[in-house]
């Protein structure tokens, strides 16, 4: 059964809204920050990885957003044009606003940190007047990254895309994205994310993460409860993910989808997320029947946990079908199917 109907007359598949930045992660692993000499630069943000997962699987993809004016951004932009993205709705900011930086740590394969530098940052300066309506006209769907909601100008324009794309019947996705810093308080972060999330079509988040944006609703509730209460507002698929437990898609008419992870030799902990949303998305826009979005998303999710980067290890099509089939023959057919 389809959950979600896109308007295959569109010129775009998917147009992510937030930041895109650029991770430093660590060649000397197994070591603290404090420790490690030598880094290797990506690209970075949890949208512009979903874009790059997206663009990798064949996708048709834009975005929207704002990147700091000077060779940083020029990476930004030449990274995201070597991988067919569409680059004409990222802004240059004016007032010497920086690009996000994120320095990872990679203490073992199961501990890893990140420290974020997010101080006058060129993604949150996105403003209402840059948000284009036939751009979002054109699109299958947006994903509106919560982080974007952190501070203004940012968060104003990122609910102008939200009222762009119900006016144009957008479909529109909630990657709640949590990220500590920029945020003022909890409440704060409740009201912004509830205004999102009932009104997508689409919601994906950790427990955490749910639990944030459920803040000032209820002090706690069930994986259950969550979903039901968000496909209540109007949402068509609730998916809620538990780390190395695995997640759980929950359906408007009532159903439950568990999965678990493919095992692998992991790297690192971060990232997985992100390859598990594009390929997620990328099997609904296909038509697939959930659990096969499913295990698609956590087989990509497994090999970006086993890669150095995000996203330069953002697999494509045949190669996550490629791990899937290998996984299965090794551990068996139900191997990440609960």
């Amino acid at each position: 059964m389809k959950y979600i109907e896109f308007d295959n007359s569109r010129k775009f598949d998917v147009i992510p809204l937030g930041r895109a930045a650029i991770d430093f992660n660590p060649v000397d692993v197994n070591m603290t920050l404090a420790e490690s000499g030598t880094f290797k630069k990506y690209l970075g943000g949890s949208p512009a990885n979903v874009a790059v997962g997206l663009a990798r699987l064949g996708k048709k993809v834009g975005f929207i957003g704002k990147i700091s004016n000077d060779r940083f951004g020029d990476f930004i932009i030449n990274y995201f044009k070597k991988e067919g993205i569409d680059t004409s709705n990222i802004y240059r900011a004016k007032n010497g606003e920086s690009l996000g930086l994120t320095f990872t740590e990679i203490l073992s394969p199961t501990e890893s940190s990140i420290l974020m530098y997010r101080n006058s940052i060129a993604d949150l300066s996105l403003n209402v007047d840059e948000i284009d309506e036939e751009y979002i006209k054109n699109a299958k769907a947006i994903s509106i990254s919560g982080t974007a909601l952190a501070q203004s100008p940012s968060r104003e324009a990122a609910l102008k895309a939200l009222e762009y794309a119900k006016k144009h019947n957008t479909i529109v996705i909630f990657d709640i994205d949590y990220r500590e810093y920029n945020w003022n308080n909890k409440d704060e972060i409740a009201i912004y994310y509830s205004i999102v999330g009932k009104s997508s079509d689409l919601v994906i988040g950790s427990k955490e993460e749910f639990d944030l944006m459920e803040g000032l609703m209820t002090k706690s509730s069930s994986d259950e409860e969550t979903a039901k209460r968000w496909i209540g507002y109007g949402n068509k698929i609730v998916v809620i993910k538990h780390g190395k437990e695995g997640s759980t898609a929950y359906t408007n008419d009532g159903k439950s989808y568990n999965i678990k992870p493919f095992p692998v030799k992991l790297l690192k902990s971060f990232g997985g997320g992100d390859a598990y949303g594009s390929a997620f998305i990328y099997a609904l826009l296909e038509g697939w029947d959930i659990m096969d979005a499913l295990e698609f998303g956590s087989a990509s999710a497994a090999m970006l946990v086993a890669s150095h980067s995000c996203s330069d290890a953002m697999p494509t099509v045949d190669a996550i079908k490629e791990f899937i089939k290998k996984e299965k023959a090794e551990y068996g057919e139900m191997v990440a199917r609960v």
